[in-house]
């Protein structure tokens, strides 16, 4: 009954995280699909709770409000300009967890072996399964006992794979949470030996393999975990700022397929499924984000990017201020307007201002857009979810390939908070750090107004020639107020 019962609720948890995923497609189905994977979530965790070897009830309890208890906090208190560097921590304690139920399986087969050397010999198979389930060994004790050899070196190697990947999430993301919170420094830096090093681990992780299965000792196992950790803060410390939601979602993969890993491990179908799913979607997220900034996957994860090749571009002019009022008369005289943000907005938390102007704008009709870059932002479909939230139309929000034609034609473009999305060095400089990225060639527009705060570079560090351009204007500010003061210029 147990079994039977678990099962089930597995594949409906199964269908919803499923369902889930698919409903995040689109804006219009994104709430509805969160509540599916809560109600996934919350039904596999009961069935485990109550499913075969189900104990430690009080334990088990507590730690899962500790949990939620926690979980409300921090939701209710992260900012979403906060969202990228909590994925990250979240994407460490999936490799974390994965590192220890690893270690934790690895503990469980050497206390199987050892009881099995003493088991008496003259048992029938009845008899031994008496006497097997007699020694306390627990579901996935007994589970292991029933093993062969063959069956047991699989689960050694599965076990593994869990704990190597597991430990590059690890590192790997609390080094990514370092650079986009603003603790480590989010230039792409190298120990000296550079990709060697990584080469050198990831060779004696595989001899570790070999040894682990060969002996069963927990030596091997840890000196793989040190290489492991090694590597992951090594990656991650080689990718340059401006590759961070690339490195994202990548780690979101990651984290998958460490669940995976442990999933087959455990025995456990729905850990492997969920694994699958979380593992596979952010791999093709990295693959289309490293598409649309035309970089080799590769080349990103193995901190390729980030680098020159020789001395940058010479910039040459000045940047030309422009106040409120400047910026408002544009705005009256134009027809079409397009507003790029970036992750300037988020921090300024501007969003729900910029909906206003464009409400504003509309009304007086003017054919207001917004143009989204892939990797806007600091998280995947960041500026989309703000968009969303400050209830701006889902149809004016379009995509870089479908307005980037448009720009010779747009009277107006306001840049929020952006920097390497609007970059024309990347198309202008073959040794800038972006050369080759597909930008939004916002600077073939009449007129080009950029909302920062300051002359600075921005997060990745990479200077931009559209500020010096004939046609462009710097609207310096906080963007919430400068967006503001022109809502009350364009009465």
């Amino acid at each position: 009954m147990e079994f039977g019962f678990t099962t089930a609720a597995y594949v409906v948890a199964a269908v919803l995280f499923i369902l889930s995923l698919g409903g995040l497609s689109g804006q219009e189905s994104a709430k509805r699909a969160v509540w599916y994977g809560i109600v996934g979530m919350g039904l596999a965790v009961f069935a485990t709770l109550i499913g075969p070897g189900a104990g430690l009830w009080l334990l088990s309890i507590v730690l899962i409000a500790a949990g939620g208890i926690i979980g409300f906090y921090v939701a209710k208190r992260v900012q979403m300009t906060e969202m990228p560097q909590l994925v990250a921590a979240m994407h460490s304690l999936v490799g974390l967890a994965a590192v220890f139920v690893g270690y934790n399986a690895h503990l469980e087969i050497g206390r199987v072996a050892e009881i099995m050397a003493n088991a008496p010999t003259s048992l029938t198979a009845a008899g031994m399964a008496v006497w097997l389930h007699e020694q306390g060994l627990g579901t996935f004790g007994e589970l292991i006992s029933h093993k062969t050899n063959v069956e047991l070196n699989i689960l050694q190697v599965e076990l593994f794979l869990g704990v190597f990947i597991g430990a590059v999430t690890f590192t790997g993301s609390v080094i990514a949470y370092g650079k986009l919170a603003g603790k480590v420094n989010s230039a792409a830096k190298k120990l000296p030996g550079g990709h060697a090093l990584n080469a050198g681990a990831a060779i004696i992780s595989l001899i570790g393999l070999f040894w682990y299965v060969n002996t069963g000792g927990l030596l091997p196992l840890a000196i793989m975990t040190v290489a492991a950790l090694f590597i992951g803060y090594h990656l991650i410390m080689g990718i340059g700022g401006a590759d961070m939601p690339v490195v994202v979602s990548m780690l979101n993969s990651y984290s998958g397929w460490a669940a995976a890993a442990i999933g087959f491990s455990l025995g456990n179908d729905l850990l492997i499924v969920v694994g699958a799913l979380v593992g596979s979607s952010g791999a093709i997220l990295s693959y289309i984000m490293c598409k649309a900034m035309n970089r080799s996957f590769i080349s990103v994860i193995l901190g390729g990017f980030g680098g020159t090749s020789g001395p940058a571009m010479e910039i040459e002019g000045e940047q030309k201020a422009i106040e409120a009022d400047g910026v408002a008369q544009s705005l009256k005289e134009a027809d079409s307007v397009v507003i790029v943000p970036g992750y300037g907005m988020a921090v300024a938390q501007a969003q729900n201002a910029v909906s206003d102007l464009t409400k504003k704008l509309r009304a007086q009709g003017k054919n207001v857009r917004f143009a989204i870059h892939p990797v806007a932002g600091r998280l995947p479909g960041h500026m989309n979810v703000l968009l969303a939230e400050a209830k701006v139309p889902y149809d004016i929000v379009l995509e870089m390939e479908e307005i980037n034609d448009d720009f010779p034609d747009t009277d107006v473009v306001i840049v929020i908070g952006s920097n390497d999305i609007v970059n024309p060095a990347a198309q202008e400089d073959p040794n800038s750090p972006i050369a080759g990225m597909p930008v939004l060639e916002v600077w073939k527009a009449k007129d080009v107004f950029v909302s920062k705060r300051g002359q600075g570079t921005g997060y990745s560090g990479i200077e931009n020639p559209l500020f010096y351009k004939e046609n462009t204007r710097m609207f310096y500010g906080d963007a919430k107020d400068s967006v503001t003061a022109l809502l009350a210029l364009l009465d």
